[in-house]
Parts: C-alpha cells; structure tokens; sequence
C-alpha cells in the first residue's frame, strides 16, 4: 500500500495519520522519536506493509512481472493499488477524495505542530509535494501511475529498470484490479483487529 491507502486506513483505524504517513521515513526503532500516537501509526504502517507483502494474493500475482523486473514488483504493486482505491474512493469512504485529502492534510498539519521533535527532511519535501501536487486525485490516472514509477526510476542507475513494470500493470490491468478488491478488504480486517490487539 502506498500513501493514500496508509492515510485511509489511519482513519479506518483511528490511529495517528502522521504516523502512517511517516512509515517510510523513519528507519530502526521509532520509541522516543515521536510521542505515543504518532509511534503506533508509525508501527500499523509496517504491520500494513508487512501483511501485504506476504499476503498470498499479492505472492500469486508477482509472478506476472518479468523475472528481472520481480524484484521491483512491491513498489510497482503498492502504486497500483492506491490507485485502484483512489479510482475507487466512493466505494471505501463517504465523502470524496477531494475532501478526504483537505481534511488529511489539516490533520497532519495539526500533529506536527504539537511535536517538539523535527521531522525527516525528505517527509517534509516528500509530503508538500502530495498536497500541492494533489497527487491523490491524480493517482485515479493510471498515466500519472507511469509517471510516478517513471520519476523514482529516475533517482539512481540501481532503480532504473522499475519504469519497465508499469507495461505489467497495463497488461494485467484487470486482474489486479479483481485482485484489489480481494486484497484490500483483507487488510482493512488485519488492522483492525491489530490496532484492538494494541489497546489491550
């Protein structure tokens, strides 16, 4: 899951949405760094990118990704399934992903201004980029899915074979869409009953 289907499921679970959303950019044992809320969102994030890398949905579609490119599949994947969800919003959320993504941002905004601690810099360069970019709504795009894979194959000669896989997700466009669909209700139960897990 990439950044939209993180701050979706912090509202799902009523959990810190800069923790979800700081998932990626923070490394080792987050304890310390945060206050409490924004390191249990911090934790689901990685509890969600664990349950979904292992999932056997997601193990069974890999393979539709040329052998060399595999091993770039969990970016590509991620990428692909917030757009299935933000193409899809009406069917996850009540209100439209305009609204969603305004109100997410007001929120986020909120937490960071109760921290006394700095945030990573590349979050920060990272999240203004989604909010003037309003790269939810164009995540319903599959174009700008090409773009986006396009703009982090960029960053480095290592990375550069991952603008290949989005040939992947036009190819078998439909079965991964059918696979979302199976797959994300998955997740939306596993934290759930991960983030109650936690309260106890």
């Amino acid at each position: 899951m990439n950044y939209l289907a993180h701050l979706h499921i912090a509202e799902h679970t009523q959990t810190s949405l800069l923790g979800n959303f700081l998932g990626d950019f923070v490394k080792g044992n987050p304890d310390g760094l945060f206050n409490l809320e924004v390191v249990k969102g911090i934790r689901l994030h990685r509890f969600v990118d664990s349950y979904t890398d292992s999932h056997p949905l997601v193990k069974s579609v890999k393979p539709l990704f040329k052998k060399e490119l595999r091993r770039f599949s969990p970016i590509t994947l991620d990428m692909f399934w917030d757009h299935c969800l933000a193409k899809h919003w009406h069917k996850f959320h009540e209100y439209s992903l305009v609204d969603f993504s305004s109100q997410a941002q007001v929120m986020i905004s909120q937490e960071t201004a109760l921290l006394s601690q700095p945030l990573p810099a590349r979050f920060e360069k990272v999240s203004r980029l989604v909010w003037q970019g309003r790269w939810f709504e164009h995540y319903r795009d599959i174009k700008n899915i090409e773009f986006a894979l396009q703009r982090i194959a960029s960053r480095s000669p290592r990375i550069a074979p991952l603008a290949g896989t989005f040939e992947t997700l036009i190819t078998h466009y439909d079965q991964l869409s059918d696979t979302f669909f199976e797959l994300y209700p998955d997740v939306l139960v596993a934290v759930m009953a991960q983030t109650k897990k936690e309260t106890k």
